[in-house]
């Protein structure tokens, strides 16, 4: 499955640890990144300096759903059990 441009949802639902740029202590679940543009689209995708998560996130129909906002709600119950 390809992303769905404009979801952003694993941008903003999960916890991320590692360092991001202009976040260096990463960001809380539930939070935007703040690479995320206004129109939730990563800013450095591609870039060397993009999270290794990020850069390892797949997206799978079981996760994003039918809608950004199954996704959204998919990958927040999953960071609320972790």
């Amino acid at each position: 499955m390809e992303c769905r441009l404009g979801c952003g949802a694993c941008c903003i639902a999960p916890s991320i640890s590692s360092p991001i740029p202009g976040m260096p202590k990463g960001k809380p679940a539930g939070v935007r990144c703040i690479q995320l543009n206004d129109n939730n689209l990563c800013k450095i995708f591609g870039q060397p300096e993009r999270p290794a998560v990020c850069h390892q996130f797949k997206a799978c129909s079981s996760l994003c759903g039918s809608s950004n906002k199954q996704a959204l709600d998919n990958i927040t119950e999953l960071e609320s059990l972790t």
